[in-house]
């Protein structure tokens, strides 16, 4: 089960997942002459190389490839391989929502095939029957599953938090996908198949809610960082130190435009200091 291996990962280097979402605007300078698919790949490996030792996992954001067209695919394809070989965990994060035929597509896109990963992230808003495809490769390929429920976007509350009889709307829909997905744990206490929750949710009391509703559930967690949200935002969401990882996109790939030292230098430093922020190696 992928997320006995994710919570694994977590017990070794710490919660932290690293976001692969490269923009040719802000490249090194060393690769910004390069063809598109040479800067991305080599962009991205520049950043494993300094931090496969440090972190989880890693979250290719599939929109910044697709929107390089085929060569952006193929550095994603590549890329993908490379985490693979380092034996690291990948979360394809491509956020899927469509009825069961398409999602069926889906998950042979990003299960298996050119794009391979080990998680996907989905939304299921258009009904639980747009997550059933995905589940025979989490029941049969030891694949896993991050589904949306409460995110860190600023228009999280448009819907997520309506009231509905008392309560928030997504802790309605966290209890449907629980329930249609089945009570198993794997050895690592958690259930096979995880949540997306923001480390941006401030309101007092809600991150406590949230794991109260959810205890056995594993979380991805974003918005730490450049969205705003901080580590005792996010660790308020972990169970001692595990039981979620926490990306940070921006503020670590991006970390040398803020800094003196060179590109794979300044990444790596910015992801010691996420790991300085959550106590890992102290």
């Amino acid at each position: 089960m992928s997320i006995n291996r994710l919570f694994k990962s977590v017990e070794e280097r710490g919660p932290i997942c690293v976001g692969l979402d490269p923009n040719p605007l802000h490249m090194p300078k060393c690769l910004e002459d390069k063809p598109i698919y040479e800067k991305i790949f080599n962009y991205n490996k520049m950043i494993i190389d300094a931090t496969k030792d440090l972190v989880a996992c890693y979250k290719p954001q599939a929109a910044y490839y697709e929107a390089l067209g085929i060569e952006g695919m193929r550095a994603l394809k590549s890329t993908n391989e490379y985490i693979r070989k380092c034996g690291i965990i990948i979360i394809n994060d491509v956020k899927r929502g469509d009825i069961s035929s398409t999602a069926k597509g889906y998950a042979d896109a990003y299960f298996s095939g050119d794009f391979e990963g080990d998680i996907m992230t989905l939304s299921p808003y258009m009904g639980l029957d747009s997550i059933e495809p995905y589940l025979e490769y989490v029941e049969k390929n030891d694949k896993g599953l991050f589904v949306i429920i409460k995110t860190s976007n600023p228009g999280s509350h448009d819907f997520e938090e309506i009231d509905v009889d008392g309560k928030p709307f997504y802790s309605i829909v966290g209890g449907k996908i629980q329930k249609m997905t089945g009570n198993t744990v794997g050895e690592c206490g958690y259930r096979k198949v995880g949540f997306v929750i923001g480390a941006t949710n401030k309101a007092s009391g809600e991150a406590e809610f949230i794991r109260e509703c959810f205890p056995d559930t594993f979380f991805l967690i974003p918005g730490y960082g450049a969205q705003g949200g901080g580590a005792a935002d996010a660790m308020s969401l972990l169970k001692d130190g595990n039981g979620g990882v926490v990306n940070s996109s921006r503020g670590i790939i991006r970390a040398f435009e803020k800094s003196d030292k060179d590109f794979e230098e300044a990444t790596r430093e910015a992801v010691l200091k996420m790991r300085r922020d959550f106590n890992v190696g102290l």
